[in-house]
């Protein structure tokens, strides 16, 4: 049986913008198999809507605490959201809101 999945929006605060955060998020959803998307917002922080099993949220929330090189993550933001239905099976890099 598979697991259920859930979706949850995360705000990524810190030096996430012009650092290659969007792509590299992708990445990790790719590699992780989660969908959604994720954009720059006009404030500075990036918005991450993934839907992925319970495991695959976690772990998708640990890279982005982490994430690339050459950012520096201040604080990880969590709330449940529901998937859009275009985001379905894909996680794409969105252009800013």
């Amino acid at each position: 049986m598979d697991e259920q999945k859930l979706t949850r929006r995360f705000f990524i605060s810190g030096r996430v913008q012009g650092v290659g955060y969007r792509i590299f998020a992708r990445h990790e959803a790719h590699k992780l198999g989660v969908s959604g998307f994720t954009r720059n917002l006009h404030d500075g922080r990036v918005e991450v809507l993934a839907q992925g099993t319970p495991a695959q949220l976690v772990e998708l929330r640990a890279a982005l605490q982490r994430g690339p090189l050459f950012s520096s993550v201040d604080d990880v933001r969590e709330e449940d959201a529901r998937l859009e239905p275009q985001y379905s099976g894909k996680f794409v890099v969105e252009r800013s809101d």
